[in-house]
């Protein structure tokens, strides 16, 4: 059976990618060449973040995304944009559950929900 390796984020400058999602996430740049940037919990194992580097710039909508939660939703999203993020839009549900589509500093797109909601 295959377990999951890494979510691959394509970009054009990983080294500093990689410091973003390092700081945003509490994890570690274990990797940082020309090809790319890895960034890992040291404590979990897998999976792990990878930074591709590529010549061409993001255009359109991820095909996937990274998904995040915090307890204190409203300091994360302040958290997260004083390291360069941006908040696209935020919607609370039904139950009043919150939740943000933020993109990092080269314009992918995440998301972030508040802990113990789906």
């Amino acid at each position: 059976m295959a377990h999951l390796r890494y979510v691959t984020i394509d970009c054009s400058d990983s080294a500093s990618l990689a410091r973003f999602w390092a700081a945003a996430l509490g994890w570690a740049v274990v990797y940082d060449q020309a090809d790319g940037a890895l960034v890992a919990d040291g404590n979990a194992g897998y999976p792990q973040l990878y930074l591709q580097t590529v010549p061409e710039p993001k255009t359109g909508k991820n095909r996937a995304h990274v998904d995040l939660e915090a307890d204190d939703f409203e300091g994360e999203v302040d958290r997260l944009c004083a390291l360069g993020a941006v908040a696209i839009s935020q919607r609370s549900s039904p139950d009043g559950a919150k939740s943000a589509v933020m993109a990092d500093p080269e314009g992918n797109e995440f998301c972030i929900g508040e802990a113990g909601t789906q």
